[in-house]
C-alpha cells in the first residue's frame, strides 16, 4: 500500500533594493477654498518638472500626479468648541527613483519645502528581476518540499516519493481554503540620517509551496 506525504515547502532569496518608490503630497490649508487648491498646485508644478528632468536624467523611472483631493472640516479647540470652516487642498504625486544617489538629494530639498509631505518610501527590485527571482525562488521551494517528502519515506522506510499534487499554501484538494498564505514579499525599510544617506535593507522573496507525494 502506497503512502501519502504532505509538506509545505519554502524557499526565500535576498537581493539589493533597485526601485524607491516615494509617496508625496503638496498640503495647503487655509479659510478660503480656492486660495488653498491654487496654493497647492503651485507646489506641485515646480515638483512635476523637476521630476521630470530626471526623468531625462535617468534617474526616475516613471512618475504619476492623478489624485487631487479638496475637503474642509471645522476643528474642535482645547475647551471642545467647533471653530471656523478650514479648507484643505492635496495633491498627490508618486515617483520611481532607481538612482538614490539622487533620491536622497530630492527628498533632502523638497522636505524642507512648506505644505510638502512626504509620505514614505517602498522599496522593490525591478518588475523584470522580481519574475526572475520568484521563478528561481519557487523552484528551490518545491526543491525543499521533495526533501522533506523523502525523508519522511526514508524514516518509514519506504522507497523514492513521487510527486502528486502542487499547490500555493492552503489549495491542495480536500484542503480548508482559509485565507491565502502570502508567496512573495518585498520586506525594506527606509533608513537615513538627518543628511538622508538612505540605506534600504535588502528585499526578500519568499515562496512557499504545498505538496503531496506517495511513496512505495
Amino acid at each position: 500500500m502506497s503512502l501519502e506525504i504532505t509538506v509545505r515547502g519554502s524557499a526565500e532569496q535576498q537581493h539589493p533594493a533597485e526601485r524607491a518608490t516615494v509617496a508625496m503630497a503638496a498640503v495647503v490649508e487655509g479659510d478660503d477654498k480656492q486660495t488653498v487648491f491654487a496654493d497647492a498646485v503651485a507646489i506641485q508644478e515646480p515638483l512635476s518638472a523637476q521630476l521630470k528632468d530626471l526623468v531625462d536624467l535617468r534617474a526616475v523611472h516613471g512618475w504619476s500626479s492623478d489624485q487631487v483631493r479638496v475637503f474642509s472640516h471645522r476643528p474642535w479647540d482645547a475647551d471642545g468648541r467647533r471653530g471656523e470652516v478650514v479648507h484643505v487642498a492635496r495633491v498627490h504625486v508618486r515617483a520611481e527613483f532607481v538612482d538614490f544617489e539622487r533620491l536622497s538629494g530630492f527628498l533632502d530639498d523638497w522636505s524642507g519645502v512648506d505644505g510638502v509631505e512626504i509620505g514614505g518610501i517602498s522599496w522593490d527590485v525591478s518588475a523584470k528581476n522580481r519574475r526572475a527571482y520568484e521563478a528561481q525562488v519557487r523552484a528551490s521551494a518545491v526543491d525543499d518540499a521533495v526533501t522533506k517528502a523523502q525523508a519522511y519515506a526514508d524514516a518509514v522506510r519506504r522507497g523514492k516519493v513521487v510527486a502528486v499534487q502542487l499547490a500555493d499554501p492552503g489549495m491542495l484538494a480536500g484542503e480548508d481554503r482559509g485565507v491565502p498564505t502570502l508567496l512573495t514579499a518585498a520586506d525594506a525599510r527606509s533608513g537615513g540620517a538627518p543628511d538622508l544617506d538612505l540605506s534600504p535593507e535588502e528585499i526578500v522573496i519568499r515562496v512557499e509551496v504545498d505538496a503531496r507525494f506517495r511513496a512505495d
